[in-house]
């Protein structure tokens, strides 16, 4: 009988990150209360998604009709978070993601053909062996699928306080999941991803700046060659022994990004 776990393509990446801490959110369902800033986020996020689904669909919403949609983000009660967190305001957080927005939408959304925003795929099932099917869901999250000369590709939309540097997008750690994207683009639709995926970087810390960067074969990174395994290939051990290894040096080993940090041994 086999036993199937279900993963958001989304979370994968974090799966390669520290895996000891994936296992705790997504598979134990701890709580994972996150602070204002990674709430501001999501904001941010959904009032840029609102912007270019709204340039697709030729629907005439403006920058301050995003914005708005921003805010209410912001505030809505289930967007859950530790006000303690970070050393930052509510206000703060309005003007930084407002400033982010109307930069996202002047700057970047017009040097870009979207065909699809937060794009729905078709699950995916990963055998592992020994019974274990890993069935990747979900959409894009803060994902776009665009046109460009060279055919489609995916650009991933990433905030926070070191999403951009001297200009340039934060791409490293990336790989895993605009990789995946690739794949679940190509299982979805049956065409293939011919361009180089993206990040597009916003941060959220300082001065508000914007960057994009290249991240180039990244479903080569989850796939493998006929040389060496692909990531699928180490994450299917980990699947199927049960085991999901600790990652000390993870950026995001912290008692404000992971629930098992109290109780985790691994760390200083």
């Amino acid at each position: 009988m086999s036993n199937t776990i279900r993963v958001r393509a989304s979370s994968w990446a974090g799966l390669f990150d520290c895996a000891y801490r994936w296992e705790g959110i997504h598979i134990l369902k701890l709580p994972n209360i996150v602070g204002l800033r990674a709430a501001l986020g999501t904001a941010i996020h959904a009032g840029t998604a609102a912007y270019d689904q709204a340039k697709i669909d030729r629907s005439g919403l403006t920058i301050d009709d995003a914005a708005g949609v921003l805010v209410d983000k912001l505030h809505d009660p289930e967007n859950d978070f530790n006000p303690s967190a970070d050393d930052f305001t509510m206000p703060e957080a309005e003007r930084v993601g407002i400033a982010l927005l109307v930069k996202y939408c002047n700057q970047i959304t017009p040097k870009y053909e979207f065909l699809a925003v937060e794009m729905e795929t078709k699950p995916l099932d990963i055998d592992c062996g020994g019974g274990v099917i890993v069935r990747l869901t979900g959409t894009m999250d803060r994902a776009r699928v665009c046109r460009k000369s060279d055919g489609p590709g995916i650009a991933d939309v990433k905030s926070g306080s070191a999403a951009v540097a001297k200009g340039v997008a934060k791409t490293q750690g990336h790989g895993p999941q605009l990789g995946t994207y690739e794949i679940l683009f190509e299982h979805t639709t049956g065409e293939r991803v011919t361009a180089d995926a993206e990040i597009i970087g916003l941060k959220t810390k300082g001065t508000p700046e914007i960057g994009v960067g290249a991240v180039r074969n990244a479903k080569a990174m989850m796939l493998g060659t006929d040389e060496r395994p692909g990531l699928i290939e180490f994450a299917a051990r980990m699947f199927r022994s049960g085991d999901f290894y600790p990652n000390s040096r993870s950026l995001l080993c912290s008692p404000k990004y992971c629930p098992r940090h109290g109780t985790c041994h691994f760390h200083e």
